[in-house]
């Protein structure tokens, strides 16, 4: 960040959805990040995630691009990946632009969040992955 103050200045166009979606970023990604620690038995187990998973949506969730530039099949794809929805929610708080509404963004992540503390307090209630 330092680095790259000496070649521009940031601009936030509104830094409270800036904040929102850090926090509910956050909480996804603690939440999911939970579950594939519960079913990972090693670490090698748990890097699975990561590459096969979750770099594949950061790809199709349009970081590098608009999802208008791309072909009306991938557009429709990208529409169920929940990192999309995170990426323009982030867009709209820096640059005041997105592909969608920020309130769809929220509602995505409130409900996607929802589920996976479900899953989460289901598998603790449970006991797998704890040790005795």
């Amino acid at each position: 960040m330092l680095v790259s103050l000496f070649f521009a200045l940031p601009s936030v166009a509104h830094p409270l959805i800036v904040i929102l979606f850090l926090f509910l970023s956050s909480l996804v990604f603690a939440l999911g990040g939970l579950i594939n620690g519960i079913y990972g038995k090693s670490f090698d187990g748990i890097s699975i995630v990561p590459t096969f998973v979750l770099t594949p949506l950061v790809y199709l969730g349009g970081v590098f691009y608009s999802i208008q530039s791309l072909p009306p099949f991938w557009q429709t794809v990208s529409q169920f990946n929940p990192i999309f929805y995170i990426i323009n929610g982030f867009r709209y708080g820096f640059l005041g632009t997105s592909d969608v509404s920020p309130l769809t963004c929220v509602l995505v992540l409130l409900g996607l969040m929802a589920v996976l503390l479900a899953v989460n307090v289901h598998l603790l209630n449970k006991g797998l992955g704890l040790k005795q």
